[in-house]
């Protein structure tokens, strides 16, 4: 009688800690609606993850989010189950593998065993054997190959063909491809291409110089370049910003160049009040990246800023980029209720919420988390916000409408219909980016990823008639 072979003792799952950690952020994202830009950070810190590592998880994650749509159609095309009834921990691990393979130059035989041990610590051995065998399969192909096979054909289906390929919803590349009225030959295509394509490209650290608390060369001194476009600006090109003293001090911040931009504008637009400036009006405040800017630049023209801010958590954030500047004040108040008489304010700023389309690459979840009918919500919103600014200004005084999406109903759409009551007139916004190429036609600015470097900011500029 011969011995059956003794089982082999089990084996606990060891996996890598910058996969790990990836895991876990895309984890947050999906079961908390959290944002991986927040919370990738605190959780390098946390775990001491060392600098290459967190280099790695950075691309992980944020490659991932980016195009999770694309991965999983080719998920969908390697198993015989819907992609819906596959538990989302399971895709998230899944994505994490086909990043890897597909878009990353980690070894095939490193992603899958790395994916697979990953697997085995966060969804036990029973899944771990199905995530291995998809990824097998997934590896069979490269990227071009896999979207040669899922995509539908340009000719065929423009929208569905450029959603495949960049990776993002049908619904948000018409939304884009309206916006930027380019359709019907290949010229517009490429520039289609080149928008979507610059959405999933991880945009470069910006800075800004609050002026009146720092200068730029301190931001050189510790490592920064000149920015491209705004007087304020600067550009990381590695590291951590924290660990600037200026950044942690407050006078200095991570700002993308094209908030740092409609600031300004409205901070040198020319207005016609009677007598001197006194206070400015900061309506949507929070998080305060352009309060903390607009009262640098108020302080030193002896102004007042009075920043509004609906939530109590963001309002602190606002105090904190205001900083030591007494003489301005943060509120908690609704803006579409204004808690102020009417017609006192010489320069306002409303900053409304808005979709985000202008900042996928900063936040790749918003493509897969807004809806096409969060727009017809924000909507009124954003149209009582705008009347609030419009009322809440001098005559002669300037307003900035101002979005993060170039979504046409969320820009020109809100404005034109404000504009019908006959209480303001629009300003060429353009001459107020002085150095900005393909500012279009105006009177509004829209700017773009593609040809400026900087989220889509959208910008118009108005003149309060009385």
């Amino acid at each position: 009688m011969t011995n059956a072979p003794a089982a082999r003792p089990y084996r606990r799952p060891r996996p890598d800690a910058a996969r790990l950690a990836a895991y876990d952020v895309l984890h947050a994202v999906g079961e908390r609606d959290a944002y991986a830009n927040l919370v990738l950070p605190a959780l390098l810190r946390e775990r001491k993850i060392i600098p290459r590592d967190a280099a790695f998880t950075t691309e992980l994650v944020h490659g991932t989010l980016r195009r999770q749509g694309t991965y999983d159609q080719i998920v969908a095309a390697c198993t015989d189950r819907p992609v819906k009834e596959i538990d989302p921990p399971v895709l998230d691990v899944l994505a994490l593998g086909v990043h890897q393979l597909l878009s990353m130059r980690t070894p095939t035989h490193a992603a899958v065993s790395a994916t697979v041990e990953l697997a085995r610590a966060v969804l036990g051995d029973g899944r771990a054997k199905f995530v291995n065998a998809v990824l097998r399969r997934v590896s069979r192909q490269d990227l071009d190959a896999w979207l040669r096979q899922i995509a539908p054909s340009y000719e065929d289906d423009p929208e569905g063909h450029l959603a495949v390929l960049h990776s993002h919803p049908r619904w948000i590349v018409q939304a884009l491809w309206d916006a930027l009225g380019a359709r019907g030959n290949a010229h517009d295509r490429a520039a289609m291409e080149a928008l979507l394509g610059a959405d999933n490209i991880a945009p470069v650290i910006s800075l800004v110089a609050r002026p009146g608390r720092v200068e730029l060369s301190e931001l050189f001194e510790a490592g920064a370049v000149p920015g491209r476009w705004s007087p304020y600006a600067a550009t990381l090109p590695e590291g951590d910003p924290a660990s600037i003293k200026a950044i942690r001090d407050g006078r200095a911040a991570v700002q993308d160049e094209g908030s740092q931009l409609v600031a300004t504008a409205l901070a040198n637009a020319e207005v016609t009040v009677e007598g001197a400036e006194s206070r400015w009006l900061d309506l949507c405040a929070g998080p305060g990246g352009k309060a903390g800017l607009l009262a640098a630049i108020a302080t030193g023209r002896d102004v007042s800023l009075l920043a509004v801010e609906r939530r109590q958590h963001r309002a602190r954030l606002v105090r904190n980029a205001i900083g030591h500047l007494t003489h301005h004040q943060v509120i908690t108040a609704d803006g579409t209720k204004p808690a102020w008489q009417p017609g006192i304010f010489d320069r306002v700023i409303a900053d409304v919420p808005c979709s985000g389309l202008g900042a996928l690459r900063r936040r790749p979840e918003s493509r897969w988390r807004r809806k096409p009918e969060d727009i017809a919500e924000l909507g009124e919103l954003q149209r009582a916000l705008l009347r609030t600014a419009i009322e809440s200004t001098r005559p002669g005084g300037a307003i900035a409408y101002v979005t993060c999406s170039p979504h046409p109903a969320e820009t020109r759409v809100v404005v034109d219909d404000v504009l019908r009551a006959g209480e303001a007139e629009l300003i060429d916004a353009r001459p107020l980016f002085p150095g900005v190429p393909d500012l279009g036609t105006g009177p509004d600015v829209q700017l773009w990823p593609h040809l400026h470097g900087t989220d889509a900011m959208y910008l118009a500029l108005l003149r309060r008639t009385g």
